[in-house]
């Protein structure tokens, strides 16, 4: 399009009377039923559940979600076969004893689209693995546990990652919806990303789940932040050594919060976690988790459970004492308030005279309801600030921008979108 044709402005009054959503809870991953690489393993040797007592330090924190990892090879199997008796009455006992807590349970699928076959591992798409396999697990698991009350979601994947070029991650996740909804309608569907569910390579990998289809509408797209150098979650640098600065969660997950945002999509981030070797990484997590808290979108903390021993990230407590993580969890754990800073109805009083329109022969967009001088900050869809321009006249000049979708933000509020 040409730089001369009119900027277009997006349901920018939807911003104004979008519905709200209601805030839902932060929490945390209580690992353990995913570990071990023995398969299916003995269960307390190999791998084990979070007990009862675990819940409870974890509901008296504020604790309103858990997500529970857990792997495919235990609840079935053998591939096409019926389920586990013992291990699906494993979950679902964690999930009475989550009930009786009045938490909810994410089911989160650990397994990375792979599946290990007489030891070794196999990837969806491979000769011996296929998508219907995967999607003959969730249509019998969401038969099985489709009248559970406590249940967040089927989170259908974690982290796929270098799949094959003939079997792409949508059509994986196409076919597990499709296997769920046939037997079951009203459970939420968490669908996390391609390439390890990353939120900064999103627009990269993962821009096509928006046209997933779900005939019940009740998908929540999932991504993770760590933010260590390689954001593999691993850590093994100091602060300095790993480039970390005070918002680089914020600028990590940008790229996912404006995709949900252009897209009217619900979203969660099912992993973040920190080490507490150093206070500066509490300042990266506190930013990071109110960022999420500003714009509406829920996580779980990367990771409580038993086992974990000595891992860095781990915030289970040790001898009765908290983890430093935890003086920053708890500030978020507790959110349940209304949230609806998706749209403008959060800050109703102070944007209710806020209109935005173009000039359809100049490349100026005038904002009504701000203050001249105050700072608009434009973002592309991948979430990079690209200039910051103050009201003048309230209007501000928009020449330099090349044609695309950009996000205009007053602090972190979001205020409007714009096409060129």
């Amino acid at each position: 399009m040409s730089l001369k044709k009119h900027l277009l402005l997006c349901i920018i009054s939807t911003f104004v009377t979008l519905n709200t959503f209601s805030q839902t809870p932060f929490g945390i991953n209580l690992a353990g039923a995913d570990f071990g690489s023995n398969m299916p393993g003995t269960f307390n040797v190999d791998y084990t559940y979070p007990t009862e007592s675990e819940l409870d330090y974890y509901k008296n924190k504020g604790l309103k979600l858990v997500r529970l990892p857990f792997k495919w090879e235990r609840i079935q199997h053998t591939l096409n076969g019926n389920l586990n008796t013992d291990e699906l009455s494993r979950i679902q006992t964690f999930l009475q004893a989550a009930a009786t807590r009045d938490m909810q349970v994410i089911l989160d699928l650990h397994n990375y689209c792979r599946y290990k076959l007489n030891g070794h591992e196999q990837i969806i798409g491979s000769n011996n693995l296929s998508i219907a396999h995967v999607k003959d697990l969730w249509t019998k698991l969401a038969a099985a546990l489709k009248d559970t009350p406590n249940i967040y979601g089927y989170g259908i994947m974690n982290e796929p990652h270098d799949l094959l070029n003939s079997t792409p991650w949508f059509d994986i996740a196409q076919e597990i919806i499709n296997g769920i909804r046939s037997t079951d309608t009203k459970t939420t569907i968490i669908v996390g990303g391609d390439s390890w569910s990353s939120a900064e390579r999103w627009m990269t990998y993962s821009d096509n789940l928006k046209n997933l289809s779900d005939p019940s509408n009740k998908l929540i797209y999932e991504a993770h932040v760590y933010f260590d150098k390689d954001a593999s979650g691993t850590y093994p640098n100091n602060y300095d050594a790993d480039g970390a600065y005070p918002n680089i969660g914020i600028d990590r997950v940008t790229p996912f919060v404006n995709w949900l945002q252009a897209n009217n999509l619900k979203g969660f981030i099912g992993e973040y976690g920190i080490p507490a070797n150093d206070s500066r990484w509490l300042t990266v997590l506190d930013n990071f988790l109110s960022y999420l808290n500003q714009n509406c979108i829920n996580g779980t903390y990367w990771a409580g459970g038993p086992w974990w021993g000595n891992y860095i990230l781990s915030v289970e407590p040790e001898a009765n004492t908290d983890k430093p993580q935890m003086t920053i969890l708890e500030k978020y754990l507790t959110t349940n308030n209304s949230c609806p800073t998706l749209g403008l109805n959060s800050q109703k009083d102070k944007y209710k005279n806020l209109k935005l329109y173009p000039n359809p022969f100049k490349n100026h967009l005038f904002i009504k309801g701000l203050e001249d001088g105050t700072s608009i900050n434009i973002y592309d869809v991948q979430g990079r600030l690209i200039l910051t321009r103050s009201l003048e006249n309230s209007k501000i000049t928009l020449s330099v921008l090349s044609s695309g979708l950009y996000f205009l933000k007053h602090g972190n509020q979001l205020v409007g979108r714009v096409v060129k």
